[in-house]
């Protein structure tokens, strides 16, 4: 499986300067946060992931949670429907 990419839009709430990047490789997930003078990165290996869930209402962005054991869960706001399909479909895929 090779390395893919996605990239919250700008035009999402809480996304307008610095976008949340989400990449699925091999190995797990590794979500980015960006900030003004600092971000977070979370990198989640597929084994350690309970769910994955999304939100797609019917008009605006929408919204996957990737719920992962002993860390809680992480909430990315700001994609199209067909990314968060796209997302949920390859990290179920390796679970």
């Amino acid at each position: 499986m090779e390395e893919k990419e996605f990239i919250a839009s700008r035009l999402a709430e809480g996304n307008r300067l610095f976008p949340i990047q989400i990449t699925i490789n091999e190995v797990g997930i590794t979500v980015k946060i960006p900030g003004l003078f600092s971000g977070e990165t979370k990198t989640i290996p597929f084994t350690r992931i309970a769910s994955v869930s999304i939100d797609s209402p019917l008009i605006g962005f929408s919204t996957i949670t990737i719920e992962n054991t002993g860390e809680g869960e992480i909430i990315a706001h700001g994609f199209t429907k067909d990314e968060v399909a796209e997302m949920k479909s390859l990290i179920l895929a390796r679970i």
